[in-house]
């Protein structure tokens, strides 16, 4: 018998095959885009919610995948994460490592699909962990992103670690990561957030600022620190 989060989860491996976010998926599926938010995967009494035959229908048509291979996508039983014992996961599948460890990724990678929910924050396999003794670690959700390349010279190097805190409030001033919807994610500083658009500052004076519609941005998260 198929279970709830098997379900769940194979529809989460068909969004990162074709690397989409679950809303990604949706909106592709012509769905709302919360249709397969992880807030939707159970009711406020603590329900399971299950996707619809339909919705599962749509998805398919939208992919162009077809039944078997999305079964295919079931996990034999629970998660990957917990057969394999890589991940230590909590009920809402982001990557949660035990101790002092923190997830980590490279920010080339982090335009790929798969590794956030979304909300932001650190989701499915493929993470690092780095130790990260100090008090942001007990905050939940936060991740370290690796500098890769010199575009974020002079504040930020090759191989400098930014601790990043998903769901925090940002405020003008504020040096932030941004992932658009179109996977591009780039640390800047916020200048401004109006109800329709932001405006960032480029950290590397060689780079143009940016000024976005807020519905192409599909997260923002805070740098809270960073290893120089």
């Amino acid at each position: 018998m198929l279970s709830h989060e098997q379900i769940w989860e194979a529809i989460d491996r068909l969004a990162a095959r074709h690397d989409l976010t679950p809303s990604g998926l949706a909106r592709r599926a012509g769905l709302d885009p919360t249709s397969f938010n992880k807030s939707k995967r159970l009711s406020a009494d603590g329900r399971l919610r299950w996707p619809s035959t339909e919705s599962i229908a749509k998805v398919l048509d939208a992919t162009g995948a077809s039944m078997e291979q999305f079964l295919a996508l079931l996990p034999p039983g629970g998660t990957a994460a917990e057969r394999t014992g890589e991940l230590a996961q909590r009920p809402d599948s982001r990557f949660q490592p035990q101790g002092g460890a923190i997830p980590l990724l490279g920010f080339a990678q982090a335009g790929a699909g798969g590794f956030f929910d979304d909300g932001g924050f650190p989701a499915g396999q493929g993470w690092d962990v780095v130790e990260f003794p100090a008090a942001p670690s007990q905050k939940s959700g936060v991740y370290a992103l690796e500098v890769q390349g010199e575009s974020m010279m002079p504040l930020y190097r090759d191989g400098d670690v930014l601790i990043v805190e998903p769901g925090a409030q940002v405020r003008r001033n504020d040096r932030v990561v941004v992932r658009t919807r179109e996977g591009e994610v780039m640390a800047k500083v916020l200048l401004r957030q109006s109800p329709r658009s932001i405006e960032l500052m480029s950290l590397n004076p060689e780079h143009p600022n940016r000024t976005l519609d807020l519905s192409d941005v599909e997260w923002i998260a805070r740098i809270i620190w960073a290893s120089q």
